[in-house]
């Protein structure tokens, strides 16, 4: 199991802290600048290959109590030693230099610390899917600061965090009519509250307007832009952390419902908004981009019609508004909630929850079920066939990572239907060929997604092998003619995060190095009988 308490007591909150920050860190300087030891005997050694320096860690999913070799014996690292040995050797490695992302590293890790002393005096909400998006401490297993909060103060991000329990009100404003700008329906919008005549209501975030609000100063003093207040009743934050929840006004102690309880008022139920953010998450300043926005209603809907046929669901960006004079930083989605997309009877979880300790997301279906290759194949059966369909029917290529991934499952926690989101990840051909297109796709759904929850599977239910089962789900989509070269190929598509944000590229400029492909059919076997 994972290394480290997701409600330490107080005095262990550093140490579980260094866990949490190192484990993806680690990940990241060994896949992109290390390789094993081979002739060392001992498990989990590993050479650095620019600065050749030797360092041992304990675990494989989530390595821990990183050492180094020096004269002849082993000395343990703590988190920020580690920062500046993973700078060190990338500067050697790259020949660059960068200041920002070790602030980075540094700043995830003081994150996570103000995250789990907030988790120790707060409950876990008793709506399981809401637990799951709140339940990501750890957070991207591959990137090295996935909790960085731009630097700024504690106060000023952790009312608004996920991983902390947030609930709260969002900020209303009125927004002078002859400067508004939407498309598609937003009309879910306009239910959130009043605006006074002449003006149209554009609610905010309210750690974004704290962010931006100094820009705004103008459009508040010639009366473009009213503030209103807050809305009647909260919203919670998704792990997508500037998309929230608008949760239905119902108990939270509900069996099987996407719910929660709103204080100060009811808002309309079930529905998400999505938010500009001016802070760095992972690779991306998290603003809703003009040329995103553009384009989401295309977008939006070669997706919908690709999953009219298909056996899974799709929430939809239905629409945007915003203000002509802050396009980008006074945006806000709309996107679809979870009803009618989630079975009757069915819990949704982030499937991201899935692969997170059991400290941090207790109730995980995958941990608990009683056949576990059942259950993966459960879950093959629906993630894998809507992504392969949309792909070569339609010409869309989802980003189905494990945050875009929300998993139904029936009372007995068996998977029953994939709902995947965000258009704003989504790809079309032949915006980009079709061998890009395919790249991601592998990286998104197979890399991303698969093998963590695969490992995640063998943790929790040792000597259970995930490959059969996955490469007899793939001999089952033979029309799609990439899927042979996937089972034929020694290696997969592996995201570089740590190099990408070194050496500044843009977040969505992937880079990949090849990975063992654990897929591979064994030599001699293909198609449909492969085992």
């Amino acid at each position: 199991m994972d290394p480290v308490d997701a409600n330490p007591p107080r005095d262990s909150i550093g140490s579980a802290a260094d866990a949490h920050a190192a484990a993806p860190l680690l990940n990241c300087l060994l896949r992109e600048a290390g390789e094993p030891v081979e002739s060392s005997g001992a498990v989990g050694v590993h050479r650095l290959r620019a600065g050749g320096r030797v360092l041992r860690v304990r675990g494989t999913r989530r390595p821990a109590h990183p050492e180094v070799r020096t004269a002849g014996a082993w000395h343990p690292l703590t988190h920020t030693e580690l920062v500046e040995l993973a700078a060190e050797e990338l500067r050697a490695l790259t020949g660059l230099s960068n200041s920002e992302l070790p602030a980075e590293m540094l700043d995830s890790r003081e994150a996570v610390a103000a995250i789990l002393a907030a988790r120790a005096h707060a409950p876990a909400p008793e709506d399981p899917y809401r637990r799951s998006e709140q339940s990501l401490i750890t957070g991207h297993p591959f990137h090295p600061a996935p909790k960085a909060r731009g630097g700024g103060p504690v106060a000023g991000w952790l009312p608004y965090a996920p991983e902390a329990y947030a609930r709260f009100p969002l900020v209303l404003l009125g927004v002078r009519e002859d400067a508004v700008v939407e498309e598609g329906d937003t009309t879910a919008l306009d239910t959130l509250g009043s605006a006074p005549p002449g003006y149209r209501l554009l609610p905010a975030h309210p750690w974004q307007l704290d962010l931006v609000g100094g820009e705004l100063a103008d459009a508040f003093a010639d009366g473009r832009l009213v503030r209103l207040g807050p809305a009647d009743g909260e919203v919670w934050p998704t792990a997508a952390i500037r998309t929230v929840y608008v949760p239905e006004a119902v108990p939270d102690t509900l069996p099987g419902t996407v719910s929660g309880t709103v204080s100060g008022g009811a808002l309309p139920a079930d529905l998400f908004l999505k938010f500009s953010l001016d802070v760095r998450i992972t690779n991306d300043i998290r603003r809703l981009w003009r040329h995103d926005l553009l384009a989401l209603r295309r977008t939006d809907r070669a997706v919908t019609e690709a999953f009219a046929g298909l056996p899974a669901a799709w929430l939809s960006d239905r629409g945007y508004r915003t203000a002509d004079f802050a396009f980008e930083e006074l945006a806000v989605l709309v996107r679809d909630g979870l009803g009618g997309h989630v079975p009757a009877g069915a819990t949704p979880f982030l499937a991201a929850a899935l692969t997170e300790s059991a400290e941090a997301f207790p109730g995980n279906p995958l941990a608990r079920a009683g056949d576990p290759e059942a259950w993966w194949e459960a879950y093959l059966r629906a993630v894998v066939p809507p992504a392969l369909d949309a792909f070569h029917g339609h010409g869309v290529v989802l980003e189905a990572h494990l945050q875009n991934t929300v998993i139904a499952c029936d009372p007995s926690g068996t998977p029953v239907r994939a709902v995947y989101r965000d258009a704003e990840g989504v790809k079309l051909l032949p915006d980009v060929t079709r061998e890009a297109g395919w790249e991601r796709l592998v990286y998104c759904l197979f890399v991303n997604n698969l093998l963590e929850i695969a490992a995640a599977l063998v943790e929790h239910h040792p000597g259970v092998d995930p490959w059969p089962a996955v490469r007899r789900r793939l001999g089952c989509h033979e029309e799609v003619p990439e899927i042979a070269g996937l089972l034929d190929s020694p290696t997969l598509p592996g995201k570089t995060n740590l190099l990408l944000r070194w050496t500044g590229a843009d977040g969505a400029d992937a880079r990949y190095l090849p990975l063992p492909n654990p897929i591979r059919r064994p030599p001699g076997r293909s198609g449909r009988s492969s085992t």
